[in-house]
């Protein structure tokens, strides 16, 4: 019993030792002045697809055995991500989703979509297997 005390204590004091800074909080948290406003007008410019870095990733995890195609790396708005998606999807000829930041494409259409991608001039580059 009291080595199990001793496992968990030094457990804990490993958690404490990692602070958050307000990045990883997500920045602005909390501000008790009256006259305060924050300015959330960030406008998201999409880059254009010579200045694009793409990743191409298969995967098969946490979707019961099913493969599907990932592209990460997307820097722009997130209404020309959902054009980017429906494009990939057209050209393969398969369904898909837009999900946080990623173009989900269903199989294994890697080669496929690393070509579109290259014609359309963006800078892709193949991850894993």
């Amino acid at each position: 019993m009291k080595s199990s005390c001793i496992f968990v204590s030094k457990f804990l004091l490993k958690m404490k030792k990692k602070k958050l800074g307000l990045e990883d909080l997500g920045g602005f948290v909390f501000s008790t002045n009256e006259d305060f406003e924050y300015d959330s007008n960030e406008t998201i410019e999409t880059l254009t697809p010579n200045e694009q870095y793409l990743e191409a990733h298969f995967s098969n995890k946490g979707r019961g055995g099913k493969t599907v195609t990932i592209v990460k790396g997307f820097e722009g708005t997130e209404e020309d991500l959902k054009i980017l998606g429906k494009l990939l999807k057209k050209k393969c000829g398969v369904g898909g989703a837009v999900k946080d930041g990623e173009i989900i494409i269903q199989g294994n259409y890697r080669d496929k979509i690393m070509e579109i991608l290259k014609k359309e001039n963006y800078n892709v580059k193949r991850v894993g297997g």
